[in-house]
């Protein structure tokens, strides 16, 4: 029994880290410790860690390696990496694309646990009811997604405490959808559409919780 609790308890923590493992965040050898969320005797609770004089050039170097982006979101960009010195903006974008696959998947396999680690609130409430409409109808989903063709930064601001970035996504999708018989009553899986998608990710830098979740979903 006692291996049994210990094991759930590692699916568990693996669970609730995994947005943190492919959002935001590069594992740097040797990097220093970085102060408590709520230890910011400068600007109170949620503020900014201040960048101090030697920091300075870290930071310079962090943003001349911002990838494309326009003046708009690069301010945006720069404004996070000053609250969160560990946030990558090119790992962020690769996480992006790395949440899509997993929370589109999520949805097509009707799994609203996993949705609820990976969205906020109000968006897997939106989830679960096109899951339950689906399952109301009788309708079973059969996607793929065969291959993300782009992915790109064009929002990013931060408003203590939280960072706000919008990643738009185009894709290839093949979908089919079955009726109770296993009838196919719409798409293919032998053609791909192309999907474009404007997905938001949200994250209290203040707060000790690690996650980007999905806050808004939009059409590319």
């Amino acid at each position: 029994m006692t291996v049994e609790i210990v094991i759930l308890a590692l699916i568990a923590a693996f669970l609730a880290l995994r947005l943190y493992s492919v959002l935001g965040r590069r594992a740097e050898h040797g990097e220093e410790p970085v102060q408590p969320r709520f230890d910011t005797p400068q600007g109170g609770i949620g503020a900014p860690p201040a960048v101090r004089g030697d920091d300075q050039p870290v930071l310079a170097g962090r943003v001349r390696d911002l990838p494309p982006a326009l003046p708009a979101v690069e301010k945006g960009l720069r404004d996070i990496m000053a609250a969160d010195r560990r946030f990558d903006a090119h790992g962020f974008v690769d996480g992006a694309r790395a949440a899509y696959r997993m929370i589109l998947e999520a949805f097509w396999r009707g799994d609203r646990d996993e949705l609820a680690h990976l969205c906020d609130r109000a968006v897997a409430h939106h989830f679960g009811d096109a899951i339950a409409s689906r399952e109301a109808a009788g309708e079973v989903v059969d996607n793929r997604l065969v291959r993300i063709n782009e992915a790109m930064i064009v929002e990013a601001s931060y408003h203590a405490p939280i960072a706000r970035i919008a990643v738009r996504i185009v894709a290839d999708v093949a979908a089919v959808t079955r009726d109770a018989q296993g009838v196919v009553i719409a798409g293919s899986l032998d053609d791909a559409v192309e999907v474009r998608d404007v997905w938001t990710f949200t994250r209290d830098v203040s707060s000790p919780d690690p996650d980007w979740l999905l806050d808004e979903t939009d059409a590319g």
